[in-house]
């Protein structure tokens, strides 16, 4: 069986989103990184093992050994470095995936920066999960619907059968008015909004407002926000020819240099570098 490496274009989903996906059979000593990734990224380990290299919350790094029917996340931001076992070459499946309940759905696998280590405690949501994923990484010419059916598949299997997952909580109202909040903010991001009239348009105060998306959603309601418009901006720049004003307007920022700055505080570098990167980074595929 041959590498597989894909990168799904044109992603407009918001709830969750693929990225890239693939699968390998990995030579020994084979070794990704370091390395920083915009996404979440989840290995699965078929056969054979290798190390992780990780940074945790606070920076430092650890090593993690994992082997088959195990599997490993990294999260946004993380620096991380994996490597082929010298013996026992690990062969693998994985996905990078993204979106507004990506987070809390991984919160509740008990995976994270910290803990990214999946071990199964359930063998048949397991093996769904791993069946999800080479559905995905072999059928790069589904629908994207069809490959994002296989996402909500693989995220729930992943949810079920980690053996670090954690019960949720009753949300009740909670959670209704954080997706009332979500959808006011895909409806009305392109505009001059702000986190009271966020909170105004659930019919609550600011400050549990801000309680809530600490809880379930990791982030201030303002990081979120921020978030949403750069990756509204980062598909703009992928498939448009809009200026970098233009843009930034589309997105909710008037001020050519606030969505800069923005930008360049999410990504690491200006929206004109990124695309800049990004043609080469397209044009280096096209010559392989």
């Amino acid at each position: 069986m041959n590498d597989i490496f894909y990168v799904l274009q044109n992603q407009t989903f918001i709830d969750l989103c693929i990225y890239q996906f693939g699968y390998a059979q990995n030579d020994p000593l084979s070794s990704y990184g370091p390395h920083i990734r915009s996404h979440y990224l989840f290995h699965y380990v078929i056969s054979g093992c290798g190390t992780l290299q990780a940074t945790d919350e606070n920076g430092t790094d650890h090593t993690y050994h994992i082997r088959s029917n195990q599997g490993f996340l990294i999260v946004p931001g993380q620096i991380t470095t994996y490597t082929a076992d010298k013996e026992h070459p690990w062969e693998y499946t994985w996905i990078e995936f993204d979106g507004m309940h990506a987070k809390e759905a991984l919160m509740l696998s008990g995976l994270s920066i910290n803990n990214p280590v999946y071990r199964s405690s359930e063998k048949i949501y397991s093996a769904k999960l791993k069946e999800s994923m080479l559905y995905i990484a072999h059928h790069p010419t589904e629908t994207p619907f069809n490959l994002l059916s296989h996402l909500y598949m693989f995220i729930d299997c992943l949810m079920r059968s980690s053996a670090s997952r954690t019960t949720p909580s009753s949300s009740g109202m909670s959670t209704y008015y954080l997706e009332w909040a979500f959808s006011y903010i895909a409806q009305n991001f392109q505009n001059d909004i702000t986190i009271a009239g966020i909170a105004e348009s659930c019919k609550i105060h600011r400050n549990y407002l801000c309680k809530i998306f600490r809880e379930h959603v990791g982030v201030s309601p303002q990081e979120f926000l921020i978030t949403y418009r750069m990756n509204k901006a980062e598909q703009l720049l992928k498939t448009t020819s809009l200026s970098i004003k233009d843009i930034g307007n589309a997105v909710g920022y008037p001020n050519q240099l606030h969505f800069s700055r923005a930008f360049k505080n999410t990504y690491g570098v200006s929206p004109s570098q990124w695309r800049k990167e990004q043609k080469g980074g397209e044009k280096e595929r096209e010559s392989i």
